[in-house]
């Protein structure tokens, strides 16, 4: 068994000392932590660790999650170091619940989250610490619904820890980036560490191996690069030709402001992958450029989208004058009821539902022409981020992708329409 650590809580079931990245994951006081980012930096052994800190304290419980079983189960995967570190201890494992249990009756157990429903079999128990191993490959209503399992007695001091390990990539890449590496908050931290921050590892073997990955994954696996990501093939955000708002012609444009209301509200425990209420602002001039100048983007419920619509169509006119009003409109007598209803609150506006032709992929592709072309212009605004973000993984799975069918339709309605603008702006 190890050495204590100095000023590290410890116990004797923790086999080898941590790295000095790992002592950094184990000493925090955060109720939420996220550890990795590159390959090689001893996620799983951190995690491990933190989770067996406490295990002579009475009443302690502790579980590791993996994604699926298999997972769990693969060697060198949690369950096998788990077994490896324990099996020689007077801790017992319990094969049938996959938990060990120790003399103080504190518990380790594992658990999996394969489909969307699994993470109810957790409802009725507690936990003091609740790890995720690979945390990108999760969802994130799974992470968040597991917040409601943290518990303690009055009066334990054992702290309540939500912690995680994980690479960038994977279906959960994008709600793992925006919570611990784009958001701040007072009680979650980010530990980065890499290849070079895990001595017991072959580094020059491992970084080798690196070397024969795609650049994106090498990228994101060997120097844990959050932004880098693969191209959906469509759009490059380098097309894209940005300009100061100052750039915008001010006559002889068409302006339509396009809106895709394929949104959820925003509440806690939802995905932040979740369909989003979009509606982007374009431009065509009389030299055939197209021109992004504004986007809403917004999850709101029905009643807030209908306001969010109303509230830009005036300020969209008291801007920019005659704007078109376009919406996506569903097939079916459903959809032809909501373009209704969305009429007369737009009356007095140039509005108009859109039917919907075609798959999404089809209809963004003259868009996808007019950018590699170099004739779509964005003003630089707060916005242009999440949009570019957008457009560079469409349209692959599990990614939005509101602005694009947004800015497709009015890309779309720009260059089969013949109604122009006013020839200057009315204020």
């Amino acid at each position: 068994m190890a050495t204590k650590t100095p000023s590290l809580p410890w116990t004797d079931y923790i086999p080898h000392e941590p790295t000095p990245r790992q002592a950094v994951f184990l000493s925090l006081p955060h109720r939420e932590a996220l550890y990795g980012g590159a390959a090689g930096g001893g996620k799983s052994d951190a995690l491990l660790m933190a989770a067996l800190q406490y295990v002579d304290q009475p009443g302690y419980a502790a579980i590791l999650f993996r994604r699926t079983y298999a997972d769990l189960a693969l060697p060198e995967a949690l369950m096998d170091r788990a077994n490896e570190w324990l099996g020689g201890t007077d801790a017992r494992w319990h094969a049938q619940d996959k938990r060990w249990e120790f003399p103080s009756g504190a518990t380790l157990s594992f658990g999996y989250l394969q489909s969307s429903t699994d993470r109810f079999r957790y409802q009725s128990a507690a936990f003091q610490f609740v790890g995720f191993d690979e945390l990108t490959h999760f969802p994130e209503p799974d992470y968040r619904y597991l917040f409601s399992r943290l518990r303690r007695l009055e009066g334990v001091q054992v702290p309540v820890r939500m912690r995680a390990g994980s690479n960038p990539g994977g279906i959960g890449h994008e709600w793992v980036r925006q919570r611990f590496i784009l958001d701040t908050a007072e009680d979650r931290v980010f530990v980065p560490a890499k290849l070079t921050d895990n001595p017991y590892l072959d580094q020059d073997e491992y970084r080798a191996n690196l070397q024969q990955l795609d650049p994106v994954t090498r990228q994101q696996l060997l120097n844990g690069d959050w932004s880098a990501r693969a191209s959906g093939g469509l759009f490059r955000r380098e097309d894209f030709v940005l300009v100061d708002a100052g750039a915008i012609p001010t006559d002889a444009i068409t302006w339509c402001r396009f809106w895709d209301l394929a949104g959820t509200e925003a509440k806690p425990g939802q995905s932040a992958r979740q369909a989003y209420t979009a509606g982007v602002l374009m431009g065509r001039d009389g030299e055939g450029n197209f021109w992004v100048v504004d986007v809403k983007r917004a999850r709101l419920a029905p009643a807030g989208v209908q306001d969010l619509l109303v509230q830009t169509a005036h300020e969209d006119r008291a801007t920019y004058g005659a704007v078109m009003v376009r919406q996506e409109q569903e097939p079916g007598s459903a959809g032809k009821f909501v373009i209704a209803d969305f009429a007369r609150k737009l009356a007095g506006f140039d509005y108009r539902g859109q039917p919907a032709t075609g798959s999404k992929v089809e209809r963004s592709r003259p868009l996808s022409a007019a950018v590699s072309n170099k004739l779509v212009r964005v003003v630089a605004a707060s916005w242009n981020g999440a949009f570019y973000d957008e457009f560079d993984a469409f349209p692959q799975d599990g990614v939005t992708r509101d602005q694009v069918d947004a800015a497709s339709g009015a890309h779309a309605v720009l260059t089969t329409s013949i109604r122009r603008a006013p020839k200057s702006f009315q204020g």
